[in-house]
């Protein structure tokens, strides 16, 4: 569990320096207004910069319930095997969401993703619960 959840903060990391990258870039090449920043409104942004910001959002959104799984799971010093598998599938689901919206974007493959990454985190919490009795 403990490395599934470590894949996503490096997934996390990834994306947090390519969205600060591709923030100074906008800035630097004068496609955006440093002061957009401030509050992160007021001005059209490129699709890439709106890309990557979204994106990085998205790693503190649903992946909370799954930091929050795997934390109850090693706290509970379970074995159980469902638990560990969803989140690898969980893992796993977030690295090709963000794949596909930082390259090709097609929302209907993104949300099949979503949808599964979605389910592996339930799925990862029904395990932990039944185990936990």
């Amino acid at each position: 569990m403990l490395h599934a959840m470590f894949m996503l903060v490096i997934l996390t990391t990834v994306i947090m320096v390519l969205t600060a990258r591709v923030r100074i870039g906008s800035v630097r090449s004068g496609e955006v207004p440093q002061n957009y920043y401030s509050l992160m409104d007021g001005h059209d942004i490129p699709d890439f910069v709106a890309k990557t910001t979204r994106n990085f959002n998205n790693l503190f959104e649903v992946p909370t319930l799954f930091y929050a799984g795997g934390a109850v799971y090693l706290a509970l010093d379970q074995t159980g095997q469902l638990p560990v598998i969803s989140a690898w599938v969980f893992v796993a689901a977030r690295v090709i969401h963000s794949i596909i919206h930082l390259s090709y974007n097609n929302v209907l493959h993104r949300l099949v993703i979503f949808a599964i990454g979605n389910l592996s985190v339930l799925v990862m919490w029904l395990g932990i619960v039944n185990a936990a009795g």
